[in-house]
């Protein structure tokens, strides 16, 4: 099963970075307030999703993408893989 790296950022413009292996049914979650991290601020929307090749993987990726600043994060968005695309209809 696949694992992704997804970027979502809610209407003040806080981002929030995590993994999943279904972004789309995660992204409801947060904007359900079923996340305790997420919850109470606002609505998200998803702005980036990486596919990365195991679930180490990714936690490795979450992990050093989380200590980014928002500059760098936005340039992390830019600059990769973001297939984001394959998520929206």
């Amino acid at each position: 099963m696949s694992f992704y790296l997804y970027i979502i950022q809610n209407s003040s413009g806080t981002f929030y970075k995590g993994i999943s292996q279904h972004p789309l049914l995660r992204l409801y979650q947060h904007n359900c307030n079923e996340v305790r991290s997420t919850a109470g601020k606002g609505h998200w929307t998803l702005l980036a999703v990486f596919l990365c090749d195991s679930k180490t993987n990714a936690l490795i990726r979450e992990r050093k993408l989380k200590k980014y600043s928002r500059e760098k994060t936005l340039i992390y968005i830019t600059q990769y893989e973001n297939i984001v695309h394959l998520f929206q209809s």
